[in-house]
């Protein structure tokens, strides 16, 4: 079916005039998680991954000298050939997708994104003069500009509608579900303080109003949360917040706001339905409007220059005021840590037990139980991601999500890694252990206690005011690296307040190009290592960045630690330890068990005091 979905979507490209189409994974929203209507990279290639981008040429646009920096047009970087009527589609994934998209997409060759950028492939494979169309509200003026310095004799067409819109048949609806209130007690500061506060940030800038598309950014600025998406409490939808006095045009279906709501906006906000972006954003010509171009579609960068709005390139000013919590937030986290580590402590005792008198599980089974257990608090709200819960080769696959095809039983001496979050009206989760099913070879001994240490190594980290993740991401990585070793995803990922888990402008990532580590941002702290084929390794923990001291005049940042879960000891060498890492590991066991003491039974507390050495 894929097959003929690609020759659907050639024929429907000739139709445009078109040699070609770039189509990423993510929706008109820019987010992580997309609606079943806007799963068009899903529904081309069979893809389920967060990170990924088709390129499809026709044969009009198929340069046929053209060859790959290996010098085989038939082959991929993510290893294996493809056939020369492949070649002419390109799929491109990062290095957490690269075994999956392997196994999911056909008809393709398959790159890593670090080894080979998309626009780089354009440029090799695409005829001169070829016009290669994209659709404009899923694509950031940045991206569009990398493709043109790189592919320079190459048209890059905005085509709307998308062409896969003419072919996708029974296409789910577009989401609307119901707009909640955020309360007060959970957000710790009114919206109508945040509309004042951000309009002050978008003058500053040197605007009269700045363009948000971010749905974290405008559910946390107005205080709202909805289910427009999977595992994320977003409503999907725009804003043009003015710098006069914070008033704010929310783009959203007007059919959506309840009285309830209506009065919680109050005269601040203004709904307007998304047909009419065009005709708001007219009214600030000859005026400035800010514009994120690394972070919102090219389409408003088009139509504000086609309305005579001069475009003033700066950052969506709620991005940063979002990542630093305030302290009710924070308070907030730390109850839905508490709540959350109670859940993964009875689970992982659950599965100890069922792991000793020799009962059946699977990969989906204990994704199932660890839910199951969350949902006991009564405030569990949803996942705040898919449960990633990879046994044996399958836990290589960095970003695994078990199905019923390829769900595997936990037997003989795998090890499991269950990557699992939930979403709480006070707080996000997020938390990676790797488990021993049975006796784990020195080798994966060895692995995990590097992946420990680097772990440990950041957690204890105290650096200086202005420190960038990116400057920190060594030292998770420094044991693995003497040993010729490494992993291919970031170390750290901002993490919202019952928002997205995945959130910027804060990163831990050897990438670079991050912001600066501020009180009140939360990040998690997962060093990996994957072996294809066998296991893979990853122990995560959320952390606090909090004021440490202040000498010479200079402020020093820290971590605090806000996971409260084991970290299995029978993965752990010993010898490979010093004695500040042994102490850091019996002191966090002892905070967990004085935590959960009076929560748990006489059979749960003395399985978990073997961890704290009680």
């Amino acid at each position: 079916p894929m097959t003929s979905r690609l020759e659907q979507l050639r024929a429907s490209l000739q139709s445009h005039n078109l040699d070609g189409f770039i189509l990423p994974v993510n929706d008109e929203f820019m987010g992580e998680y997309v609606p079943a209507s806007a799963r068009c990279l899903e529904w081309l290639t069979g893809f389920t991954g967060s990170a990924g981008l088709a390129v499809i040429l026709c044969d009009s646009a198929w340069r046929s000298e053209a060859t790959t920096p290996q010098g085989d047009v038939g082959r991929s970087t993510t290893g294996g050939s493809v056939s020369p009527q492949a070649a002419k589609a390109a799929f491109f994934t990062d290095g957490r997708y690269t075994l999956q998209a392997s196994q999911q997409v056909k008809g393709y060759e398959l790159h890593n994104s670090s080894d080979l950028l998309p626009e780089s492939w354009i440029a090799q494979h695409a005829a001169k003069g070829a016009v290669i169309g994209y659709n404009p509200k899923l694509h950031t003026l940045n991206t569009l500009q990398r493709y043109r310095k790189k592919a320079k004799d190459i048209t890059f067409r905005p085509v709307e509608p998308n062409p896969i819109d003419a072919i996708w048949e029974a296409r789910p609806p577009a989401p609307a579900s119901a707009i909640q209130i955020h309360p007060l007690r959970y957000a710790g500061e009114e919206h109508t303080a945040k509309l004042k506060r951000m309009g002050q940030e978008v003058e500053k800038q040197g605007a009269d109003a700045a363009i948000i598309t971010a749905a974290d950014s405008i559910c946390w600025l107005l205080n709202i949360r909805a289910n427009d998406v999977p595992c994320t409490p977003f409503a999907l939808s725009y804003a043009l917040l003015s710098k006069d006095f914070g008033n704010l045009f929310l783009f959203l279906d007007p059919a959506r706001i309840t009285p309830e709501l209506k009065e919680h906006f109050g005269a601040q906000v203004t709904v307007v339905h998304p047909d009419n972006i065009k005709d708001t954003l007219s009214k600030f010509r000859g005026g400035k409007v800010l514009y994120d171009k690394g972070a919102s579609p090219v389409w408003f960068h088009d139509v504000l220059n086609e309305k005579g709005v001069a475009v003033v390139e700066g950052e969506d000013p709620c991005q940063l005021a979002k990542a630093c919590k305030n302290n009710t937030e924070l308070d907030g986290t730390r109850n839905a840590h508490t709540r959350d580590g109670l859940a993964v402590v009875r689970f992982l005792h659950w599965l100890d037990n069922e792991v000793l008198y020799k009962r059946k599980l699977t990969e989906c089974s204990v994704a199932d139980k660890l839910e199951e257990f969350r949902r006991m608090s009564g405030l569990f709200q949803e996942p705040s991601f898919a449960t990633i819960a990879g046994s044996g080769p399958n836990g290589a696959i960095v970003h695994y999500h078990a199905t019923p095809e390829s769900d595997r039983a936990l037997t003989g001496d795998a090890i499991l890694l269950l990557d699992s979050g939930g979403q709480y009206p006070d707080g996000t989760t997020d938390i990676t252990r790797t488990i021993a099913i049975g006796e784990p070879t020195p080798e994966m001994k060895d692995r995990f206690t590097r992946v420990l240490k680097g772990h440990i190594a950041l957690a204890t980290a105290i650096f200086p005011e202005g420190t960038a993740g990116g400057q920190l991401d060594s030292l998770a990585r420094q044991f693995l690296w003497a040993e010729g070793l490494d992993y291919d995803h970031g170390t750290g990922h901002g993490v919202g307040s019952y928002l997205s888990v995945h959130e910027g402008p804060q990163r831990i990532s050897k990438r670079g190009g991050d912001a600066a580590l501020k009180p009140g941002m939360i990040l998690s702290n997962e060093p990996g290592y994957y072996k294809n084929g066998e296991y893979g390794i990853r122990i995560e923990n959320l952390v606090i960045v909090k004021e440490h001291s202040e000498k010479a005049g200079r402020k020093f940042y820290a971590f605090e630690t806000l996971t409260q879960a084991p970290i299995d000891m029978r993965l752990v060498d010993d010898a490979l330890l010093t004695d500040a890492e042994k102490q850091w590991i019996t002191d966090y066991h002892r905070a967990i068990y004085k935590t959960f003491a009076n929560d748990l039974t006489p059979e749960e507390l003395n399985w978990l005091a073997r961890y704290s050495g009680k």
